[in-house]
């Protein structure tokens, strides 16, 4: 049910009572964004009793998102379905439809009206034994349509899959990039977290018993992006993969806050603004932020994205230790995809494909409240 907290005003009137509206700095667009709310309403709920396709929109590429993934984002309800009120996404291999030499020879090219992203040769590629066609297929569904909002809180609930270079993330990215490219209008990553079930860095855990949560921002794709500033990650015992837990943002025009399970794991409150926060006075460079509030680029409405990557050339660094077989690629590689796939007797058998559903990204609801 929708929660509403107002000011009621009792005006003895005959016997007519008057509600008045506590109001709210929260704003919505799209085309399932409610036109009235007050402050604490639920203004947008998914419970997945089914995949309507009027609140998600599916990307269709082979662009890889943005790290040079492995996947391949299609609309195949194999790959992207509800069960028992649960979001499925699934990863599943490209030659299961299309046999092991489609990978190295075809030449796949996405219909304009179906392509979603086209940079990174999204929507057009040919095959070849050093870069092979994405051998995995799976989903990323999103929001961009149907409802985007500015301030207010998200959660949602959901279980991460488990399986060597799986990488889920429950996100948010600008609906329109008001200040410029990636990453000037920033981007809000609520939960990713690495699926492998032994992996390692610097001695720590760093697979599916650790998630986290990440700001991006920079003043120009030729400056570093200062992510490294508003990264939080928790670590647990007991595999994030496990079970399904409840990942939170609360967003406001003071800050960011992030947390699993109703606890905390990190706050942004960049008091001068994110060029100071992030340090970027010595880039030579104008600051795009300079005319809107202190906590542009995040003072524009967003919208909401769920996925599956897998691999890539960013998220899963070379140095990382992963037991008992090392990562199959290089991020340096002429040939990742390839070396991916053509190593998969050692990653495949942790997706568990067969038999159940531990590789799955399953989402129970995703919910959001007006401030």
């Amino acid at each position: 049910m929708n929660s509403f907290r107002f000011a009621v005003i009792v005006s003895i009137l005959g016997s007519k009572l008057t509600f008045a509206c506590e109001p709210t700095v929260t704003t919505v667009s799209g085309t399932i964004a409610p036109q009235h709310f007050c402050s604490g309403d639920l203004i947008f709920e998914e419970t997945f009793d089914s995949l309507n396709l009027s609140k998600w929109r599916h990307e269709v590429t082979l662009a890889g998102g943005g790290n040079w993934e492995f996947q391949w984002y299609v609309t195949d309800d194999i790959n992207s379905y509800t069960q028992e009120g649960n979001l499925h996404i699934v990863p599943t291999f490209t030659s299961a439809i299309f046999g092991h030499k489609f990978l190295y020879s075809a030449h796949v090219v996405i219909p304009p009206d179906e392509c979603t992203i086209d940079w990174h040769y999204g929507c057009e590629r040919q095959g070849t034994r050093q870069n092979i066609i994405n051998p995995i297929r799976s989903a990323r569904v999103d929001t961009m349509n149907s409802f985007s909002f500015k301030y207010g809180s998200v959660e949602i609930r959901a279980k991460m899959p488990e399986g060597d270079w799986l990488w889920p993330a429950l996100w948010m990215m600008p609906t329109e990039s008001v200040y410029g490219d990636w990453p000037v209008s920033g981007e809000i990553d609520i939960m990713e977290m690495r699926g492998n079930k032994a992996l390692y860095a610097d001695g720590g855990h760093v697979g599916n018993q650790q998630c986290s949560s990440t700001v991006h921002f920079g003043p120009s794709d030729r400056v570093k992006n200062e992510w490294p500033l508003a990264h939080f990650a928790r670590n647990q015992n007991q595999p994030f993969s496990d079970n399904f837990h409840t990942y939170k943002l609360t967003w406001t025009p003071e800050g960011l806050a992030f947390s699993v399970d109703d606890i905390v794991t990190g706050k942004i409150n960049p008091e001068n603004g994110f060029w100071y926060y992030g340090g970027f006075e010595s880039s030579g460079l104008q600051n795009p932020w300079q005319n809107a509030t202190l906590l542009a680029p995040f003072d524009q409405e967003f919208h909401i994205i769920l996925n599956l990557a897998i691999g890539g050339t960013n998220f899963f660094a070379d140095s990382f230790v992963n037991v008992p077989f090392p990562k199959p690629w290089l991020n340096t590689s002429p040939r990742p995809r390839a070396d991916f796939w053509e190593n998969r007797r050692f990653w495949d058998p942790t997706w568990d494909r067969d038999s159940s559903d531990q590789s799955h990204l399953q989402v129970d609801y995703v919910r959001v409240w007006a401030l």
